[in-house]
Order: structure tokens, then sequence, then C-alpha cells
């Protein structure tokens, strides 16, 4: 017994003393949640997630707002249409930022989702964002003055939707964020059970009959 005990503190004096150093398991000790080049986290909080103070991006450019959010470490970006029509910001540098949902100066993880409420370039901006049409305690809505994609938004996917030109010209409606309701069946108000929906609209910028 005394030989092979010799033969180990030899062989460990050839090879290395670290090689006989008992291991984390062996000796309960824990260097865990620190990685070599890394820090630990608290509460899943990491450095990346530090908190930023967010700029004022109200009357930029779209584009231009994007850009800046991002420079500054805001990556998680978003916009809407700040008219209520429900429009898609399919080319950013003709969009301009009328308000921001969180407010500048303010302080907040670089991972908040910042969303800017847009308009076209030539248009004014409103003087609060206006909402999109909702359906509540299953009642038909008030979607006068109201685009009728954003009309159709905000029924069931099932519903049965007609929508005509309320001038005499019968236009085609194409693209149903350019055209307003004017009239609607059923009423606003009305219990929604399924039935059809009827919607007579003009182009924004054009008067009701």
């Amino acid at each position: 017994m005394r030989n092979r005990v010799i033969s180990a503190v030899l062989l460990c004096a050839a090879v290395g003393l670290t090689a006989c150093q008992p291991t984390d398991s062996a000796s309960g000790g824990s260097n865990s949640g620190t990685k070599p080049g890394g820090s630990a986290s608290k509460g899943g909080t990491s450095a990346g997630a530090a908190p930023k103070a967010v700029r004022n991006f109200v009357g930029m450019g779209l584009q231009s707002a994007q850009d800046a959010a991002q420079a500054d470490g805001f990556f998680s970006l978003t916009s809407h249409d700040a008219l209520g029509r429900d429009r898609m910001q399919a080319l950013d540098r003709n969009w301009k930022v009328c308000s921001q949902n969180v407010a500048a100066g303010r302080s907040v993880s670089s991972r908040t989702t910042l969303d800017f409420g847009a308009v076209k370039l030539a248009e004014t901006c409103p003087g609060t964002d206006q909402k999109e049409p909702a359906v509540q305690g299953g009642k038909m809505p008030d979607f006068k003055g109201k685009s009728v994609k954003a009309a159709r938004a905000a029924l069931d996917s099932g519903t049965s939707i007609t929508v005509k030109d309320a001038s005499a010209d019968g236009r085609w409606i194409l693209v149903e964020s350019n055209w307003q309701v004017c009239a609607q069946t059923p009423a606003a108000g009305s219990a929604l059970r399924g039935q059809p929906v009827t919607l007579t609209a003009v182009k924004f910028g054009e008067s009701c009959p």
C-alpha cells in the first residue's frame, strides 16, 4: 500500500500538480453564474438591458427616427397610423412622427419597444392619436368617419361585409384605407349576432352625401 501511495505522489510530480487538484464536484465548491469573458446576471437583467434615456422623436421623419433609435441602442421598433386609418408604413421616408409611446427624457430598458404614431409627410398630425374602432360588449361600433379598412379589421373575420361607393359614381373601392365610412347597417350600438354588414363610403377629402 505504501508503494502505491509513493507511486501516486511521484506520478503527480511528473505530470504537474494541477492535474491532481480536486474538481468542483469533488470539493463541493461552485463558480456558477460567471463565465470567462462574461458577467453574472441578477434577476434576469443583463448589461444589454441597462436603462437608456429616450430622445424626442416627434417631428422627425419616420426613417430618421428609427435610425436614431437604433443608434441609441433601441432595436425593438414599431409604428402605426396616427390618424386611425390602419395604413401600413410601407415606405418609412414618406411618413413623419407625431407621437411616441415613451415620453422623451424617460429612461427605460433598451429592450423596450418604441412605438411611433405617424402620418404621411403632407398630412397634419392630430392633436392625439386617433384610436381605431373596436367592438365592445358585442355592439356594433360607430364607423362613421373611420376608414373602411379599420372598420373591417374591427369586425369578426367571418363577418360578411359589403362596401359601396356613397356617391353616384359607383367606383370600385380598392384601397380601403383611402375610403371613409359615411353610413352603416346595422346602426351603431346594434347587437352583433353574425349578421351581414353594409358600409357606404367616399374617399378621404370628399364629403359624404
